[in-house]
């Protein structure tokens, strides 16, 4: 109920919209071990609402959900740990944390994880894992990993160079009006075959509409 209550506040469902009076109830139910409002608290202090912002007081609640189990609060504490925000810089600790939510099917943890592997951070480089990363992301539908995995397919990094595919992909995310994909998709249709470039959206149609089955 007290969760129930900062959600009602933070949002301004039916009481005046009030990030303080949010932060109020959340930590009492965080402070009995609610996992969601312990990870609300840690967004309210990251983001400095309804209190100053304060990264290392997100952190402390971010850990406690992610410790829990919560998949977005060890995408975040992930995130935390990557940028060195609230803790030292370690992106050791932050690809473990990514890895857990990711494999939890987080979409937007493997899509991190994916660029901490592309570029070898806190891991060996590791072209393959990135792309199997940005795969399972780009096929839940998130377009920046849509985006990295149409770069993947057009350098050959990680899988065969394929411009089919690295235009199949860019179509994918530009269809959700990603700038930077529809400026490659349509780069790389210059340098494409008419047929090549009709195959690409067509195979790009049929994934979205299969629900990325067999993509």
């Amino acid at each position: 109920a007290q969760y129930n209550l900062g959600v009602m506040y933070a949002n301004g469902r039916g009481v005046p919209k009030d990030d303080e009076t949010a932060v109020r109830w959340y930590t009492l139910a965080a402070k009995q071990g609610d996992t969601i409002a312990q990870y609300n608290l840690g967004v309210m202090y990251a983001d400095g609402r309804g209190v100053p912002k304060d990264d290392e007081t997100a952190v402390k609640w971010y850990t406690l959900a992610a410790k829990q189990g919560y998949n977005v609060a060890l995408s975040n504490l992930g995130m935390m740990y990557a940028n060195g925000r609230g803790v030292p810089k370690d992106d050791e600790t932050a690809v473990r944390w990514y890895a857990l939510a990711a494999e939890q099917g987080l979409a937007s943890a493997q899509y991190n994880l994916g660029v901490m592997y592309a570029n070898g951070r806190g891991v060996p480089k590791d072209d393959e894992t990135a792309v199997k990363w940005y795969t399972l992301a780009a096929k839940q539908g998130l377009t920046s990993a849509q985006y990295n995995l149409g770069f993947a397919y057009y350098n050959g990094e990680g899988v065969p160079k394929h411009f089919v595919h690295a235009s199949m992909w860019w179509h994918i995310a530009a269809s959700s009006g990603y700038e930077n994909a529809i400026q490659n998709r349509n780069i790389l249709a210059g340098m494409m075959t008419p047929a090549n470039t009709s195959t690409a959206h067509k195979l790009a149609d049929e994934c979205v509409r299969n629900e990325y089955k067999g993509c």
